[in-house]
């Protein structure tokens, strides 16, 4: 499988990031170990996860995903075979959210102990913390990648001016800068990264690895009606994308779907692969088929007029 460098990192990830959010949400132990082995199996050897992962499912605390990827690892003997993306900065609960240096300090320990490894490849901030100034977040992860605990940095739902700040803070202070950048972006969601992220993403160099890549399954094609809903624990959430520019993108993923033998996922999926500032969209698994899905995705090369068909149905 090609590769593609993640930003001024050193890394080289695959066109494609497994998303953790399902693991120990709508997948148990047992169905995200398969899903893990058969994305490694695939190439597909970029995993992004969170500190807070699953925190909004009933009964759990967060740290599922990451306590289940550090089973995998630990089952597995395969730590040096993944490229791992977590994230710290996120709310926990009890007071314990942002990015003070501080509670970054904190945070990477219970993720590498519940990841059961010793250094985090991507570490992310989750969502910007406005009340702590830029500097102090970098400086707190230059303090981890000199202590071999990181290896590069990303940011995600930061303002595009929050952002920008972060990068000149690096630039002009020596400091480590983000990497990588983690927006919503899709065939449906454009509008804010097309106008707003990717014109930094490119004058910085950074990777992009968006998230919602298939609009919570919606660009799968398995929403059409209400009647849809009761397919997923995601299925409530369709209802916003159920309009006539949804259903105009769902007729357009249709059509270039039947040309190539695909799924409306796999078109949806290289729809954002071929788009030169992106690096790896993340989509989620929770079957072995879908994982085959996804990888399948890496291999389908969209026309000129398939992309020009997609992009007029999404504008």
């Amino acid at each position: 499988m090609q590769r593609r460098p993640l930003g001024s990192s050193g890394l080289a990830v695959p066109p494609l990031c497994l998303g953790g959010n399902v693991f120990g949400w709508t997948a148990d132990a047992k169905a995200s170990f398969a899903v893990l082995d058969a994305a490694l199996d695939a190439g597909l050897d970029f995993i992004d996860t969170a500190d807070s992962y699953s925190r909004w499912a009933p009964g759990n605390r967060g740290g599922e995903s990451e306590t289940i990827i550090g089973e995998w690892f630990a089952a597995r003997k395969n730590r040096d075979k993944v490229i791992l993306a977590t994230k710290v900065g996120s709310d926990m609960g009890e007071g314990r959210k942002g990015l003070k240096a501080a509670y970054i300090a904190a945070s990477v320990e219970g993720s590498l102990k519940r990841l059961r490894t010793d250094r985090i490849d991507l570490y992310q901030s989750h969502y910007d913390d406005v009340d702590t100034p830029v500097e102090e977040t970098l400086e707190a992860y230059g303090r981890l990648i000199a202590a071999g605990k990181v290896r590069a940095i990303g940011a995600s739902n930061f303002t595009p001016a929050r952002l920008r700040e972060s990068l000149e803070a690096s630039r002009r202070g020596g400091l480590p800068r983000y990497e990588s950048l983690q927006p919503e972006y899709n065939l449906y969601a454009r509008a804010g990264y097309e106008a707003d992220y990717e014109p930094i993403a490119v004058e910085y160099g950074l990777g992009v690895i968006p998230y919602y890549a298939l609009a919570s399954g919606f660009l799968s094609g398995k929403y059409r009606s209400e009647a849809d809903f009761g397919k997923s624990a995601r299925g409530a959430g369709m209802a916003k994308y159920l309009t006539p520019r949804g259903h105009a993108i769902l007729a357009a993923l249709d059509a270039v779907a039947a040309a190539h033998g695909a799924t409306q996922a796999q078109v949806a999926l290289a729809w954002l692969i071929a788009r030169p500032s992106v690096t790896a969209p993340i989509a989620s698994a929770t079957s072995t088929a879908q994982v085959a899905d996804l990888a399948a995705a890496t291999r389908l090369a969209l026309t000129a007029d398939d992309i020009a068909r997609l992009d007029a149905a999404s504008a």
